[in-house]
């Protein structure tokens, strides 16, 4: 039998331990509609409810009876013991069965979610894993961080013959069991107790077992970043993830944005000021960030790449970024595109270009210049919006900005759609001004920044700007 074939037969054998722990039911209902649908993703059983197989393309519902609390018990029975964090497993495989319980304490739901190891998804970065660098893996729940992780932790132990520690809190990248799961190589693994506790054991990781690589799945608490830290600074290479779509997310969460340096508020002299083009109160970095690259992970088979991670946040502070899109092709060679987003143009400072595949673009702020007429900075007032996220979203398209504290102040008032059908005095007195609103999707600041696009494509600015 093939190499391919034998990760087949494991992953069915593995897939079985899940349908036996599941009401007889159900596992035969989902026999009856797989065929039909490509990889299965997750079983959801929720108290008086349809029980529902969520595959890659559909989601089905599993036979004609709802849910009781017989199905649920008799899940609970079969799972390994469910920590404070309501998840526990089956053992020797790499599914996670969560629980969602009333205010009794009672299970009245629960998601089972398949679990496997994928060789080869870490292609996509392997350069850097076996450089030695520290890498943070950003992305939404269900793109495939953690297997990417898992596959790290086995390359660095199995092929480079490294000194792998995992730091696995919910056992989902060694997987339920004492003896951990295949798919982590020779990396050894540390279970947690607690998720309280997770700092505590990465700390105690360094200390006890002198690893080359430490890997840790959800770093999402301040301890736990200073764990990281901590890590970092006694020289052992750091793999791990992080919930959060982009550098953007890390940098504007307060609990996390210490992995990549932390931000803090600085006041320019009047030179650098008229120097950089900006207002005296700016957002800068803070020390030097704990991970040297970030890695935004979008999909199984693509991700952003920011090589430098001290580069890529005084980048986004000063309004642009850079970074390089990866793609892993279908032959498993790794297609490479460079993306140099425009900088703002400072006092005193030529206009950035944007490369795109070897494509050069004019900056905004050139592609703007025959619509709207510019005086030497536009007055906002973000009502709901934070100050640094308005400053940051006009410096990232070009656009100077003063941010003012009321609209009677203001050229341009900007505040979240959801306020459009409010009575809030603030816009009532902009409406009776004169005074342009701009409504955006979100307080986030790429939403500011298509806000401002939206204005200026309307001339809601231009009219202020003469």
């Amino acid at each position: 039998m093939s190499t391919h074939a034998n990760v087949i037969a494991e992953d069915d054998n593995e897939l079985r331990a899940l349908l036996a722990i599941l009401p007889l039911r159900v596992a035969d209902a989902y026999s009856g509609v797989a065929k039909a649908h490509s990889d299965l993703l997750e079983i959801i059983l929720d108290l008086g409810r349809l029980p529902e197989a969520r595959f890659a393309d559909a989601s089905v519902d599993l036979g004609e009876v709802d849910v009781d609390s017989g199905d649920l018990a008799y899940l609970v029975k079969n799972c390994e013991s469910f920590g404070d964090d309501n998840r526990a497993g089956v053992t020797r495989t790499l599914h996670r069965i969560s629980v969602m319980r009333n205010r009794s304490g009672d299970v009245v739901g629960a998601t089972c979610r398949v679990g496997r190891a994928v060789e080869g998804t870490a292609e996509i970065v392997r350069d850097l894993v076996v450089q030695g660098r520290s890498i943070l893996l950003l992305g939404p729940p269900g793109v495939g961080k953690t297997t990417m992780l898992r596959e790290c932790a086995r390359i660095l132990s199995t092929q480079l013959q490294r000194r792998v520690v995992i730091v696995d809190t919910s056992n989902e990248i060694g997987g339920c069991g004492d003896i951990p799961h295949r798919g982590i190589g020779r990396a050894r693994r540390m279970q947690v107790r607690a998720t309280a506790r997770q700092h505590a054991v990465m700390i105690e990781a360094v200390e006890n077992h002198m690893p080359e690589v430490i890997v840790i799945d959800e770093i999402g608490v301040e301890a736990e970043t200073r764990a990281a830290r901590t890590i970092a600074e006694r020289g052992v290479q750091l793999i791990a993830t992080a919930h959060g779509r982009t550098v953007e997310n890390l940098i504007a969460n307060p609990t996390l944005n210490d992995l990549v340096g932390g931000i803090q508020a600085v006041t320019l002299g009047d030179e650098e000021a008229r120097r950089r083009g900006t207002q005296k109160s700016v957002l800068e970095r803070r020390e030097r960030p704990t991970f040297d690259v970030i890695v935004e992970v979008r999909s199984r088979t693509e991700v952003v790449v920011h090589n430098s991670a001290e580069t890529a946040v005084d980048a986004y502070l000063r309004g642009g970024s850079s970074g390089e899109i990866r793609s892993l092709c279908p032959d498993g060679s790794v297609a490479t595109q460079l993306v140099i987003p425009c900088q703002p143009v400072g006092h005193g400072e030529a206009p950035s270009l944007s490369v795109v595949d070897g494509i050069v673009a004019k900056p905004q702020s050139e592609r703007r210049a025959g619509k709207l007429r510019r005086r030497d900075r536009i007055s906002v007032f973000g009502y709901g919006l934070l100050r640094q996220h308005v400053e940051v979203a006009a410096r990232r398209i070009g656009l100077a900005v003063r941010v003012v504290g009321g609209p009677h102040e203001a050229d341009l008032v900007m505040t979240v759609r959801r306020n459009s059908r409010r009575d809030i005095q603030a816009l009532d007195e902009a409406r009776r001004a004169g005074v342009p609103i701009e409504y955006t999707r979100t307080g986030s600041v790429a939403a500011i920044a298509d806000g401002f696009e939206n204005a200026l494509a309307s001339q809601a600015i231009a009219a202020c700007s003469a």
